[in-house]
């Protein structure tokens, strides 16, 4: 084998931090491109570990092929024998919100209620009176295609107006919605190797795309977000949050453990009623440095190399 490790990627921008550490650390490792890429499957693995950063909002960027290639890819590889980190059943979980539902519904964690679909009608049949609600893609990410409805009418119209919507893979969802304190947003639980790394308050100022990776929403100055839709009109806010609730933590471990996700990070939000609704799980983390910082003053790409040469 003619490398130690493979890393999988789709964005080179979100892997420059990861990339510069494992450069200086010395460590025999490829990158493996997976927007333009083949691979035979007689001739894998070559590598022992391999580590999947894809994410599924790679459609949104132009590279819906990205995704099919990266799970058909780390089947082969897991088959052969290598060992992939955020490998095949993790990264179907994080490609699929409506299994995310299911399987917090097993482990008893509290969640929005979630109804998938692919046509609207039969949908809103089961759906009834509970408006607003949101409407989102199966396979999300980055807060792509997600809208905030007020009734069923309002539904139909959307989709009726804007087909591509049903990209990549003609599901949907729609999604109970907990209105949250503005100044309070959403709370980010960042795991590796199981255990948490830190937690950050993410205030979106209305906005859905609340992507952690500082290319897309920086400390300083303006991002770099390929999805002008998803710019929000005021930058995100990201916050530590040192005195995250036990609970929650033990809800993200019991998602982390169960999904098998090496790396992860897990959302909730905090409901008027005090109740904690975690309602998304997300296999490819963009860690974002200042918070790793403030959290304990440590460099969160240092401490997945770290874990990385572990494995």
């Amino acid at each position: 084998m003619g490398h130690d490790l493979v890393v999988l990627y789709e964005h080179p921008e979100w892997q420059k931090p990861l990339f510069s550490v494992l450069d200086r650390r010395g460590v025999n490792y490829a990158k493996f491109d997976l927007k333009r890429a083949a691979f035979n499957p007689d001739s894998t693995p070559e590598a022992p570990l391999y580590f999947n950063q894809a994410s599924p909002s790679a459609y949104v960027r132009g590279n819906t092929r990205a995704v099919p290639l990266c799970l058909s890819f780390m089947r082969t590889l897991e088959l052969g024998g290598a060992r992939v980190l955020n490998g095949s059943a993790p990264f179907a979980l994080e490609l699929s919100k409506s299994a995310q539902a299911a399987l917090k519904h097993k482990l008893g964690v509290p969640h929005p209620r979630t109804l998938a679909f692919n046509d609207i009608e039969a949908a809103l049949e089961q759906w009834g009176d509970q408006w607003p609600a949101l409407i989102k893609p199966e396979q999300g990410g980055s807060g792509a295609r997600m809208y905030l409805l007020n009734n069923a009418d309002e539904a139909r119209r959307l989709l009726r107006d804007n087909p591509d919507l049903w990209l990549p893979d003609n599901l949907l969802l729609l999604q109970e919605y907990f209105p949250v304190d503005p100044a309070k947003g959403i709370v980010r639980m960042e795991f590796l190797g199981g255990q948490l790394l830190y937690a950050m308050r993410v205030v979106s100022h209305g906005a859905f795309n609340l992507c952690p990776s500082e290319v897309c929403n920086p400390v300083d100055g303006e991002g770099h977000c390929e999805i002008p839709a998803a710019k929000p009109v005021k930058p995100v806010e990201f916050y530590p949050y040192l005195e995250v609730p036990a609970q929650a933590v033990a809800y993200g471990k019991q998602i982390v453990d169960a999904g098998q996700l090496d790396v992860g990070g897990i959302e909730y939000l905090e409901a008027a009623d005090g109740r904690l609704i975690f309602y998304d799980v997300n296999a490819n983390s963009n860690l974002r440095a200042p918070i790793a910082q403030a959290y304990g003053g440590f460099d969160p790409f240092e401490r997945v190399a770290d874990f990385l040469a572990a494995q």
